[in-house]
């Protein structure tokens, strides 16, 4: 056996693992400024309690929701015609 050459691999992983644990730690952070869904494991770690479920719109507040995006449309349109 070699044990000078072993020892360098080694260093060499050492080294490669340093990285990637600082790379990790960036994200982690959130330094790591990237586009897209961040990765599993930062998304469940930032998540401190169970999702809470959204409690659904009742029909007479979606008609008034509606009715106001049609006014909202109704504005730009009228803007591009002038």
């Amino acid at each position: 056996m070699n044990l000078t050459k072993m020892i360098a691999e080694l260093r060499e992983q050492k080294q490669a693992l340093e990285e990637t644990m600082i790379m990790l730690e960036r994200l982690a952070r959130g330094q790591g400024k990237r586009r897209g869904r961040p990765p599993l494991f930062l998304s469940q770690a930032s998540q401190a309690g169970p999702a809470r479920k959204r409690r659904p719109f009742s029909a007479e507040t979606r008609k008034k929701m509606a009715a106001a995006q049609r006014k909202r449309w109704a504005a730009v349109r009228k803007k591009k015609a002038s």
